[in-house]
């Protein structure tokens, strides 16, 4: 059987196993990877029994990812998953003990990939880079500090703790969501700041990271007016002129999900998808839609874009990782959980 190329949809299933309907839709030449939630969930053993089956029902690459980042959007918490800490509690150690609080982003950085890889998760989208300016619900806790300069050190010590379990990295939500209070999974946020404020706040974290730190980035379906009519998810101007030229960035780009009301100015699922193609992105996001991802999958026209799928591999790991089992009995995780749970209970 000749191997597919991952292509630019990424989906999700529905349940803890997989149905006939899904192992075909993962056959399908457009799709390039899975993303998992709490529903597909019972227990580890049960989650590496779901990725086998993922992985086993595509011949070819195919990118397994999970939004899991700690704190309230932690999506397996039970059964032996670390419970992780908010990062905004991280950047609230940051204010009294900097240099810890580094040391312990990146154990917490090892603990969140660790337990994804020996399930058979290849990627999560985390961390958040959004500034914590106080009034986004959204966002809320999931952003470690206001000052630009400590969300980049923290994220990036928790990205060498991911790192360090064979797992890349994803920032969220560029250019910045942190500056206004609406949800854009419910309404269309409007941020009317002007370009160079956002630069010289937000976009900074994004900057100085850069893609061999952060070989991924997720657009923000916030419309920035002074910048662009269209939110930054299907904006040329903020993904081509800004994000690739302006900060020469080289990384894979996904967009957020396609089913979220931030999205629907742009039409319908395909129309939203060929936006967001067409804007620069290399994935686009259908969840919690198998109607629309069905919909999408029949009605897009698109090319596998060759550089796209170089950026994607670039996120599948190349080596196996422990199993579970091992996992728990390594010396390794079980110092950082200590360490974590010394941290923070003190």
């Amino acid at each position: 059987m000749k191997k597919l190329q991952p292509g630019p949809v990424l989906i999700d299933v529905q349940g803890t196993q997989l149905t006939k309907e899904e192992k075909k839709r993962l056959k399908h030449p457009l799709v390039g990877g899975v993303i998992l939630f709490s529903r597909n969930y019972e227990n580890p053993e049960q989650l590496r029994h779901l990725t086998k089956q993922i992985k086993k029902a595509r011949s070819g690459p195919l990118l397994i990812a999970v939004d899991h980042e700690g704190g309230r959007v932690q999506r397996f918490k039970d059964k032996g998953f670390t419970h992780l800490p908010s990062m905004q509690l991280l950047g609230e150690y940051w204010n009294r003990n900097p240099l810890w609080a580094m040391r312990v982003s990146t154990e917490i950085g090892y603990i969140l990939a660790a337990e994804l890889r020996s399930c058979g998760v290849d990627f999560t989208f985390a961390p958040v880079l959004d500034l914590d300016y106080g009034v986004s619900t959204v966002i809320g806790t999931r952003s470690f500090h206001r000052d630009p300069k400590v969300v980049a050190m923290l994220a990036r010590a928790v990205i060498q703790g991911m790192s360090l379990a064979g797992m890349a990295a994803c920032g969220k939500h560029f250019p910045g969501h942190g500056f206004i209070d609406v949800d854009s999974h419910i309404d269309i946020p409007v941020d009317e700041r002007d370009l160079e404020t956002i630069l010289q706040e937000d976009v900074m974290p994004f900057e100085w990271l850069g893609d061999m730190l952060l070989p991924a980035i997720m657009p923000a379906h916030v419309i920035y007016p002074k910048v662009d009519a269209k939110n930054a998810g299907f904006s040329k101007v903020w993904i081509q002129d800004i994000l690739r030229e302006r900060l020469n960035y080289q990384g894979m780009i996904f967009s957020d999900d396609l089913t979220m009301e931030g999205a629907s100015v742009a039409g319908n699922i395909t129309d939203r998808a060929k936006a967001a193609l067409t804007a620069g992105c290399d994935m686009v996001l259908v969840c919690n839609r198998p109607d629309l991802a069905d919909q999408l999958l029949a009605e897009l026209d698109v090319k596998v874009n060759p550089l796209s799928v170089r950026r994607l591999l670039r996120l599948i790991p190349e080596k196996k990782f422990s199993s579970w089992d091992k996992l728990q009995k390594n010396s390794r995780y079980q110092y950082a959980r200590s360490f974590q749970t010394q941290i923070f209970s003190s």
